[in-house]
């Protein structure tokens, strides 16, 4: 069974045509649609990171929330940009989010991608050291980050401390066992997939690649697996890993879904130009139920990945979105075989 969630940027705006207008509208229906999207059968909810943005920026509270309303889905990230992390400070929210949930955290994390404001991450504190760059800071964040999720004492204890302490070296609290095996990597390259698969990270890949070499997205993106799943062979890895993949599929089953998509109908891949190199866009997927099984059966990225995020077009409101999500699972799945 291929698991189906949904991918929220959690946008909101006081536009008239929006029904997510602050960001109290949009953390609240972030969470009622987690129990909407659970109620229908689907398997996780999971929310992109960005600063300085009318945009979902602190997953943990959130994260938590819908740990507590929902009892069977994953709740995740997609992805978290490690250069404005502190990462011990990180490592006590995640590990107090996955034990709220039971252990239904899914953390997505990566270097980042271009955000609001030059060099963001250096109003949270974070400046490279000599000689590096922010993606070889967010690397050592995250090796950081990843190092201590193991859950090993490495704090000298206060000789009077204020309560008792357990003996040895402290480690950060709380830990949840297990959540290091729940860690994944936004991949936006073929490179970075390969860095990913020797981390024993999941792997984790959008709409988009910051590359391109003339061949269709989905194909591109298959490619990319690959080179993830075979270097995760050679570095010997024990467990099976897992892979998603970010898609917009819009399936058309009302008279509204028609009137919001069908300029969608005959979507194809765009290459554009993306943080100073060429970058290849998957396409948008938008027409009836019968016409959607037929192209979804030639994408070979979903049919190589575990796991399916929906990005979803969250100011259309929780209703509509948990129709969209709903049409996938019923109309699509088992035709395809996910279910």
């Amino acid at each position: 069974m291929k698991k189906i969630g949904f991918l929220s940027f959690g946008h909101w705006t006081p536009a008239a045509h929006s029904l997510v207008r602050t960001a109290s509208d949009a953390l609240i229906q972030s969470i009622e649609l987690a129990e909407a999207v659970e109620d229908v059968g689907a398997d996780g909810a999971y929310f992109r990171v960005h600063h300085f943005a009318r945009q979902l920026a602190s997953p943990f509270p959130l994260l938590a929330a819908i740990g507590a309303r929902t009892s069977r889905i994953e709740m995740g990230t997609a992805v978290i940009d490690m250069r404005y992390e502190n990462p011990l400070y990180m490592l006590e929210d995640a590990g107090a989010a996955d034990l709220i949930a039971g252990g239904r955290l899914q953390l997505g994390i990566s270097r980042g991608s271009p955000e609001q404001v030059i060099d963001g991450f250096r109003h949270f504190g974070h400046i490279p050291a000599e000689g590096k760059t922010d993606a070889d800071m967010a690397r050592e964040h995250a090796a950081v980050f990843l190092e201590l999720l193991a859950g090993q004492g490495f704090a000298e204890p206060n000789p009077r401390p204020m309560f008792p302490n357990p003996p040895g070296l402290l480690r950060v609290e709380p830990h949840s066992p297990g959540l290091r095996d729940r860690i994944w990597w936004g991949a936006g390259t073929r490179a970075t997939a390969e860095w990913t698969g020797t981390q024993g990270l999941n792997l984790m890949s959008s709409t988009l690649l910051t590359e391109d070499t003339g061949v269709p997205f989905s194909q591109l993106q298959a490619e990319q697996i690959q080179r993830f799943r075979d270097a995760w062979t050679a570095a010997g890895h024990r467990r099976e890993p897992r892979v998603s993949v970010s898609r917009s599929i819009f399936p058309i089953t009302t008279e509204l879904d028609r009137q919001l998509f069908w300029r969608e109908t005959n979507s194809t891949d765009h290459v554009g130009w993306l943080d100073g190199g060429n970058a290849r866009f998957g396409k948008t997927y938008a027409g009836e139920p019968d016409k959607l099984i037929v192209e979804l059966r030639e994408d070979e990225a979903i049919a190589a990945a575990d796991t399916l995020l929906l990005t979803i077009p969250n100011q259309l409101g929780v209703d509509y979105n948990a129709h969209i999500v709903e049409s996938v699972v019923r109309d699509l799945a088992p035709e395809l075989g996910w279910r």
